[in-house]
Order: C-alpha cells, then sequence, then structure tokens
C-alpha cells in the first residue's frame, strides 16, 4: 500500500456538504482507505476569480497505480459536476493527486508531487497539519517552503468536515 495525498477544494455550492460528500466518495473507492483528513480551510482564489474556497487534503493508503487513483479522482469530480470551461474557473469540485508516496509522475495527464503544491498555502498548510515533518520527492522537507506563503490569506474553518463512517 502507498501512502497517498489527495487535495480536496470547492467554491461553488455548499462548500462543506461536497467536501464531506466527496470523502465519502473516495473512501467507497475499492483500493483506497482514508488515513487521516486536515482542518478544512478557507482561502482567496489564486490565479483565478469567484467566491473563496474551502479547501482539505486528505491522507489515504492505496494498492491503485496513480493514473487509475487519478481516474476515480476524475470520477468523484464529474458526479459533483465539475466542469472546466476554462484554466482555473470556479469548481463545485477539485480533487488533486498531491503526492503519491515517493514516487515522482511525469506524464501529460498527471504530474507529481503535484507542480505548484509548494507555492499555495492552501495545499501546504493542510499537509503539514496531516504531517509536520513531510518531504516530497525532487522537493524536499515541505516545511520549508511555508515562509514563502505566508502572504496568502488562509483561515483555519472552526468546524471539522466529518468523515464517512468506517463501516458505512
Amino acid at each position: 500500500m502507498i501512502t497517498a495525498y489527495v487535495g480536496l477544494g470547492a467554491n461553488l455550492g455548499d462548500l462543506r456538504r461536497t467536501l464531506e460528500t466527496a470523502l465519502a466518495d473516495l473512501a467507497d473507492v475499492r483500493g483506497v482507505q482514508i488515513d487521516g483528513v486536515s482542518s478544512a480551510w478557507r482561502s482567496a482564489p489564486v490565479d483565478s476569480d469567484g467566491p473563496d474556497y474551502l479547501n482539505a487534503v486528505a491522507r489515504v493508503r492505496t494498492d491503485l497505480p496513480p493514473l487509475t487513483l487519478l481516474a476515480a479522482l476524475q470520477a468523484i469530480e464529474a458526479r459533483h459536476g465539475r466542469e472546466r470551461p476554462y484554466r482555473n474557473a470556479p469548481r463545485t469540485l477539485d480533487l488533486d493527486l498531491l503526492l503519491y508516496g515517493d514516487q515522482t509522475v511525469d506524464l501529460d495527464r498527471l504530474v507529481v508531487p503535484h507542480p505548484r503544491l509548494h507555492l499555495r498555502a492552501f495545499v501546504l498548510r493542510p499537509l503539514l497539519e496531516l504531517n509536520p515533518a513531510l518531504d516530497a520527492p525532487d522537493l524536499g522537507a515541505l516545511a520549508d517552503f511555508l515562509p514563502a506563503t505566508a502572504d496568502q490569506v488562509l483561515q483555519r474553518d472552526a468546524q471539522p468536515l466529518r468523515l464517512p463512517h468506517p463501516d458505512a
């Protein structure tokens, strides 16, 4: 089993419900076990417009290959009405494969580590909440990148996300 990290974000609709439902959908994927979920974090859109985002990161254990996991994530996005009318458009749900063990992937459809994870506070803070000593291939200690994101406004949501019941 590989430990992978999945970023979750939404800025259209009922954000909290969307992320909680997406976590339940992820837990239902054969070959995926949710091992932890960060706090929810509110952030302004980066390089786009629209309402603020609610973001989180899930740590999962999986035996799925990276492209199969990506396909499962995109299927969940589609069930939540995700459309891609233009780059960085507002979205009902965004699921990103951030890290996949200590592996790197460089394909047209998938790049892991996610190419901007070290530049975004809304990704770094939840990742480091789950594992403060987390390293990423080709990047090293992710905590070292946090000071460079200090100017990005980010607010931890007071209410934790409800996790799917493991026996559900």
